[in-house]
């Protein structure tokens, strides 16, 4: 069995805002919390799938999966660390330490530092072009750039390849290639430069004022030709030539532009510090118009939503998902993963009648719109699904016409609900998208209820579900069917026959597991056949017992577990197994009248249905804190959905000397 370890909070510091539990969830959403105070640079590591964000105000770098979820802080050493750059392969990180005057090159498959460079002073960002690795650097009024020559086992830096800048300019060369684009972010109009840097030393090939503000991000496309710069003005994406910087096109965003990633494809992800418009803008290759928006939502207090941090966007090596950074008005920074952002938004409608007649046809209409033109011709599958069909039936497929609106008539064999689906199984350049329609399709109808929907039970309960059915013609069998949740456990017949005098039909289920519970009548010749269900909740069983205190005893009116400063209390809970199962670890410390809560965390659970977490480190500073932990099942984040949300009772302890 393994111990998971977790480390109490000591300072209110650590009650207010850091996270005291050393563990990751058990599931994470599109958008997941990262421990930093700031951001200056993030890149994506396909092969290892891993993102890495710096941190300059911690000096630490930030490694996650594509969920967000932290797997390591790399903290040795790194004040001030802002720029970063992948090899071509994904194997090595570069990453420009400021306040130390150093690049730190980390092996990415171990997370671990390998080597530094001293380089000039205050490096701002690297690129990697023609065999070298380039650095922007030096403090106001003493930009430059350098570079380290990758090529050779003493990895020889040479400095002042261009000293005309303002301060240590912002720097991006496409892989591959031999040009290396400059821009200068403290300076309104700022100074764009590119360079041929084949020969080993930057030779300028252009120069320019351009007409916006300062450079927040700049990314040269794939294939070298072009660079877009996102400035804070003017309002949109600014692209020029690499060869002259004469422009060449732009990508219509919005106000203060501040970030751009390109994926190896050409598609363009274009960010703006916007509280009230979208914040990030998807654009193929030399098309002005997106494809595609996002609009943060607003996780703060103030009117306007969470905001693109400078240089936030990153694509995977594959472009197949964009990660962003936002933060809040409270400055709390989360990562944002989007998948499939290249692909332009589709969207269908369905129009049928609200009300029909078995057996007639009817008409059903629609439409199906994208931010770019469906192809000519294209097909719509079409799904009837109904009490006879309860899976779907497919029909033929419909053609949309040049106006987008499509149309096809049926005539439904079966009444009552009786739904149609029209779905677009999207491509390489649109996302899937469907919709539906119910349509009332008369029949009589027979009266048929069970009990207990939505009831909420303790794990193993006995309940009774009892089937009552109205008039009938000459049947007067019902069926009661038990399906548990969990791909496991089938739809099993608890019961069928016929009811008694006053119409009704019992069976008793020894519930461990939410469960659909149906009513079926099969029909006859003048009443339609009819299903009702009920979905019950199950509850699971929760313990929880502490160790290694010294005692136990009544304080504070609860029953507290006292450890010495020198132990690490251990806490083992017991729920029933299920695969992919953790527990939720609430975890809240006492303070002046009131409970506070820090970061709940899941712990996956052994095959025995057990759970260890130990709080590790040093207990001096959580003497005489109060603290209290519990275990709880939450249906959906804590690996499945197979039962209903349950909180253990709080367990609570202290540190003494």
């Amino acid at each position: 069995m393994r111990t998971r370890t977790v480390t109490a909070a000591t300072t209110l510091a650590v009650l207010f805002s850091s996270a005291a539990l050393a563990a990751t969830p058990a599931f994470a959403d599109t958008s997941a919390p990262l421990p930093v105070k700031s951001t200056g640079d993030i890149v994506v590591d396909g092969v290892h799938r891993q993102v890495f964000i710096s941190d300059p105000s911690n000096g630490k770098i930030v490694v996650t999966d594509y969920s967000g979820n932290v797997l390591k802080q790399l903290t040795t050493d790194l004040s001030g660390v802002t720029g970063l750059e992948l090899s071509a392969d994904s194997g090595t990180l570069y990453a420009a330490v400021r306040d130390l005057d150093a690049v730190a090159v980390i092996d990415t498959a171990t997370d671990a530092e390998t080597a530094r460079y001293a380089v000039g002073d205050k490096p701002r960002s690297v690129a990697l072009a023609d065999g070298r690795l380039w650095f922007g650097y030096g403090d106001s009024a003493e930009g430059n750039i350098g570079s380290v020559d990758l090529t050779n086992d003493q990895h020889d830096v040479t400095l002042n390849q261009d000293n005309s800048w303002y301060s240590a300019p912002v720097l991006d060369a496409a892989p591959g290639t031999d040009i290396l684009v400059a821009g200068d972010r403290d300076t309104s109009p700022a100074s764009l430069t590119s360079y041929d840097v084949s020969s080993g030393t930057a030779t300028q090939l252009a120069h320019i004022r351009t007409d916006g503000s300062n450079v927040n991000d700049l990314q040269v496309t794939p294939d070298g030709k072009d660079v877009v710069v996102a400035s804070g003005a003017p309002y949109y994406h600014q692209v020029y030539k690499t060869s002259d910087l004469s422009e060449d096109g732009k990508y219509t965003s919005t106000a203060y532009p501040n970030a751009v990633a390109i994926a190896p494809d050409g598609t363009v992800a274009g960010g703006s510090f916007a509280w009230y418009d979208p914040d990030i803008y998807i654009f193929h290759p030399g098309s002005s118009e997106a494809v595609r928006t996002y609009d943060f939502p607003n996780t703060g207090t103030s009117s306007g939503a969470d905001t693109l941090a400078d240089g936030g966007l990153a694509w995977t090596p594959d472009g197949s998902r964009l990660f962003a950074v936002t933060y809040n008005d409270a400055d709390v920074y989360s990562l944002r993963e989007y998948d499939t952002p290249g692909r332009a938004a589709t969207t269908v409608t369905v129009n049928a009648p609200a009300t029909a007649t078995r057996a007639k046809q009817l008409t059903v209409t629609g439409t199906v719109t994208s931010t770019t033109p469906l192809p000519a011709g294209t097909q719509l599958a079409v799904t009837r699904t109904d009490l006879e069909s309860p899976n779907g039936k497919a029909l033929p497929a419909v053609t949309v016409k040049a106006d987008g609106t499509y149309s096809f008539t049926d005539t439904p064999p079966a009444g009552g609900k009786v739904t149609y689906q029209v779905s677009y199984a999207g491509d390489a350049d649109h996302t899937a998208a469907a919709a539906k329609d119910t349509v009332d399709v008369s029949r009589a109808k027979p009266t048929l209820t069970l009990n207990n929907n939505g009831k909420v039970y303790a794990y193993g309960q006995d309940v009774k579900f009892t089937a009552h059915l109205g008039t009938t013609y000459k049947n007067r069998t019902v069926e009661i069917w038990a399906d548990p949740f969990g791909s496991d456990k089938p739809n099993k017949l608890v019961k069928s026959g016929k009811v008694d005098s006053h119409g009704n039909l019992s069976a008793t289920l020894d519930l461990k597991r939410d469960t659909k519970v149906t009513a079926k009548f099969t029909g006859d010749a003048r009443w339609q056949p009819r299903s009702v269900s009920s979905s019950v909740g199950a509850k699971v069983s929760i313990s929880m017992t502490a160790s290694r205190q010294y005692k136990t005893k009544k304080a504070w009116g609860q029953t507290y577990a006292f450890f010495h400063k020198t132990k690490n209390p251990l806490f083992t809970t017991k729920m029933p197994y299920y695969s992919g199962r953790s527990q939720r670890f609430d975890f809240q410390v006492y303070y002046q009248g009131k409970w506070y809560s820090d970061d709940s965390k899941y712990f996956a659970l052994a095959t025995s249905g057990i759970s260890q977490v130990e709080f590790t480190g040093s207990h001096k500073d959580d003497v005489g804190w109060r603290f209290r932990v519990r275990s709880d099942y939450i249906n959906g984040t804590s690996g499945d959905t197979v039962n209903s949300t349950t909180y253990g009772a709080w367990k609570y302890f202290t540190f003494t000397s």
